[in-house]
């Protein structure tokens, strides 16, 4: 879901410092093991949002794990320990949802209606709600995609999502704005069908 007035953590709220001095230092175990403390749960909200399967999430945040770690050596200090990660993320997840193919997205929650008739009216509706704002997000450009479940999903501020996109804050800015818009108007054709 996007929670719309969720506070986002500051930028300082998760201090790099400890993981950069372990790099710094060269011992590339202990950074990752700070990094799995400091931001593995992060990493693994990211890769279920975008992935929409729990199993196949906690694949893809080891995944980006071990290859953080191989990509120690090469880390330029370039904005946050956290940003960088966030965007070996993302590429990882992009790459199986393109493997995946379009059609097979798990971005959607599975819904039988065998459940409904179990199930309270309220649950029935919050499940049926997250089921459109799912839809709304597969419908999104990947970029837009992205960018819209970093921000609301993973808390990041926009200049980490920039520099985990490969963008300029600016564009990101412009990026989470066109998505929440485009989301805005599929959502609302859906409720007026």
């Amino acid at each position: 879901m996007l929670p719309a007035s969720a506070p986002l953590p500051p930028l300082d709220a998760v201090p790099d410092d400890p993981v950069l001095l372990a790099i710094t230092q060269g011992s590339h175990r202990e950074a990752i093991v700070l990094c799995v403390r400091m931001h593995g749960a992060s990493l693994g909200r990211l890769c279920m949002a975008m992935l929409g399967s729990q199993a196949e999430a906690d694949e893809c945040t080891q995944e980006v794990l071990i290859a953080a770690h191989e990509g120690l050596r090469e880390f330029r200090h370039e904005g946050t320990v956290r940003a960088w990660l966030f965007g070996i993320a993302r590429r990882m997840c992009a790459r199986r949802l393109e493997m995946r193919g379009r059609r097979e997205r798990r971005l959607r929650l599975v819904f039988d209606a065998s459940e409904a008739a179990r199930l309270p009216d309220e649950v029935v509706e919050q499940k049926r709600r997250a089921e459109r704002v799912r839809w709304a997000l597969e419908e999104l450009k990947p970029s837009e995609r992205d960018v819209v479940v970093m921000r609301y999903q993973a808390g990041l501020e926009y200049a980490e999502i920039a520099m985990a996109c490969g963008i300029d804050e600016a564009a990101a800015r412009k990026r989470v704005s066109r998505g929440l818009a485009r989301m805005k108007e599929l959502l609302s054709t859906e409720v007026e069908r």
